[in-house]
């Protein structure tokens, strides 16, 4: 799969000299990269360091797979964006800022999700795909599409301090799928909007993502194909985990029983959890019981540092871990409103509530958030 080699003008020369000396790239190499194409799946915080690196390096085409708009929660670690780009499409800024990094470089865009319908589309037009998605279900997606069109997929994730990387690639190896058959529980997987994420850590696996790219892109060294690389951004530390394509595996598999791209969101237990909001209340509806001076107990399952970083007057704080251990102090006879930050965590405390007998539990619609977006702007959001 090596890319067709393009020639270089004297300008581009001069722009990747660095890379003409390394023996290991040279003029051929450079040409090989203008010729090549790979696609960035998600412009966050993985996807803008990769993009940024392979626009430099000089890839010829650079695609831009998202669906969203720039927020600000997006700034800490997605260096494209600035304040100004609020409520701008992503894939919008991304490209403007990309072409004034290399305005030799073609950058394509995509303004929408990823999905079973659009996947195999768009992916089959590049020769390298970047997963730098956030979410179980995009990540067997492009998993299972990479596969059926004998693509590498260049995958990465970052939570916290801690962050992975590797490349699945069917035709030499394992898949993702092979790694990890089945998503694990959909309570137990936890965005980096609820747990955080360092801001500089998706940068690094972001630009260990570019480095896939182009080594295969131009056949050198060992890409990480049956190896997964572990990085500790706390103590600063790699470790390798090696791993083979497993035999029965259902998609790359010699016997696979998924032939065609399915529906991942259901494939990851989140579509069943399309709950019914009759256990919801909202922020405005909350509001105004408290304004009626309802006997309304408040129960914040966050964590104390969220907590102490904002909360709403007379809540009660129990983490959501502590739960199970403390439900003798809650007054069953009040009226009880659990909430979290955007209402996740507190769907999982209101449903056990429910299930210990604490029948009138209900959950805040969207946390602390959208109380502080729709009742009291006052508060801090993060």
């Amino acid at each position: 799969m090596m890319p067709r080699s393009v020639p270089l003008t004297a300008p581009e020369a001069r722009r990747y000299s660095r890379h003409l000396v390394l023996p290991e790239v040279g003029p051929e190499g450079q040409r090989r990269l203008k010729g090549s194409s790979v696609v960035v799946v998600g412009v966050g915080g993985l996807g803008t360091p990769a993009a940024a690196y392979l626009t430099a390096a000089g890839v010829g085409r650079v695609g831009l797979v998202d669906g969203d708009a720039v927020e600000m929660p997006n700034l800490q670690r997605q260096f494209l964006f600035t304040e100004a780009d609020i409520g701008r499409k992503k894939v919008e800024v991304a490209a403007e800022r990309l072409r004034e990094v290399n305005p030799n470089v073609e950058v394509v865009t995509y303004d929408r999700k990823l999905d079973s319908g659009n996947a195999l589309e768009v992916l089959r037009n590049y020769e390298v795909v970047v997963d730098a998605t956030d979410n179980l279900p995009s990540r067997y997606l492009v998993n299972d599409a990479c596969v059926f069109l004998g693509k590498p997929d260049v995958y990465a994730s970052a939570l916290g301090f801690d962050g992975q990387i590797s490349v699945f690639f069917a035709l030499l190896g394992p898949c993702y799928r092979c790694l990890s058959p089945d998503p694990p529980p959909p309570d137990s997987a936890k965005s980096c909007e609820e747990a955080g994420v360092l801001g500089v850590l998706p940068g690094v696996m972001g630009g260990i993502q570019a480095v896939q790219a182009i080594h295969i892109l131009l056949g050198t060294g060992s890409p990480l194909i049956g190896r997964l690389l572990v990085f500790s951004g706390l103590d600063t530390s790699f470790d390798e985990v090696r791993f083979k394509k497993d035999p029965a595996c259902r998609v790359c598999g010699p016997n696979p029983t998924v032939t065609r791209l399915i529906d991942y969101e259901e494939f990851c237990g989140l579509k069943g959890r399309a709950r019914s909001v009759e256990f919801d209340v909202t922020p405005v509806a909350l509001k105004a019981m408290m304004n009626r001076g309802d006997e309304v107990l408040l129960v914040d399952v966050r964590e104390p540092y969220e907590y102490d970083l904002c909360r709403i007057k007379g809540a009660t704080l129990v983490p959501l871990g502590q739960l199970p251990s403390r439900t003798a102090e809650l007054d069953a006879s009040k009226e009880i409103v659990v909430y979290c930050h955007v209402g996740v965590r507190s769907t999982q405390a209101v449903a056990f509530l429910r299930r210990s007998g604490f029948t009138g539990a209900r959950n805040l619609r969207g946390g602390i958030d959208a109380w502080a977006r729709e009742v009291d702007n006052q508060i801090p959001r993060y």
